[in-house]
């Protein structure tokens, strides 16, 4: 079945759909256009915090989750010459968007058809600048990502002062998204975490995206940054991001679940 079907209104442009859920939207010849907004503001903390290393460094960036592959077209055009794996255990989804929709040449990004947590144990040590997890079982993240020894294996991989970017979905009170956050926090020295404000409100279930770095992040440029995108984020930072958990101790590998998805109500 094909989850790849063209934009009626863009030439060139194809959906990325999981039954009615459109999960990416791709132009190939507009890699600095994206459509979604957590996708926005995922590349605009990429450019408040690793892609302003000085030029001559190579860049690493790591993506658990690849679906049409929009992030990764963006970085290799927003910073040629970045080194990019993205691990996308769908094979059949991988072989239909270099069928319809292929990567550049010489584009610098490596696709391995093997899930989050296989990929990661084959990387080596202190090998990325980047770690971004935006992969989903349908509606869901998969509980093994948001594991402690996930997150044990996210810090071994990462090297310096890098950042690790989540995207997750979840609604008021959060409890699935906030047991990550601990987990989160207890490995890096600082945290943010950002969502619309129809979704910080409880009005809906919707995107967050939880960002973790041991240097600290551009707070106030990322602040006035999301306000000027079409959907603003509401973002919490600092102790307030600290403590956005709860107290709720983070997952383990045997209490691991899924995150909830748009019927649930928490986790």
């Amino acid at each position: 079945m094909d989850r790849l079907s063209p934009d009626r209104e863009t030439p060139g442009a194809f959906w990325v759909r999981f039954g009615p859920t459109a999960q990416s939207w791709v132009d190939p010849a507009r890699p600095d256009f994206l459509a979604f907004e957590y996708v926005q503001h995922t590349a605009m903390v990429l450019d408040h915090t690793v892609l302003g290393a000085p030029a001559d460094r190579r860049l690493r960036i790591v993506h658990i989750g690849g679906a049409g592959m929009s992030l990764p077209r963006w970085v290799a055009w927003r910073r040629p010459a970045t080194a990019q794996v993205v691990c996308e255990p769908d094979a059949e989804l991988t072989e239909e968007v270099r069928r319809k929709i292929p990567l550049p040449p010489r584009s610098g990004i490596k696709v391995r058809d093997v899930d989050g947590r296989t990929g990661l144990a084959a990387m080596p040590d202190a090998w990325a600048d980047v770690i971004i997890v935006d992969a989903f079982d349908g509606p869901q993240v998969p509980g093994d990502l948001a594991t402690v020894e996930a997150l044990e294996q996210m810090r071994r991989v990462l090297r310096d002062e890098a950042v690790v970017i989540f995207n997750v979905t979840g609604r008021v009170p959060f409890d699935w998204a906030k047991g990550l956050a601990g987990g989160l926090g207890a490995h890096w020295r600082h945290l943010m975490v950002g969502m619309e404000p129809e979704v910080a409100k409880g009005k809906r279930f919707g995107n967050l995206l939880l960002v973790a770095s041991d240097a600290r992040p551009d707070i106030r440029g990322i602040e006035r940054e999301s306000a000027r995108l079409t959907i603003g984020y509401r973002w919490v930072s600092g102790r307030e991001a600290q403590d956005w958990s709860g107290g709720r101790e983070p997952f383990d590998d045997a209490s691991a679940q899924p995150s909830p998805g748009p019927a649930g109500r928490g986790w």
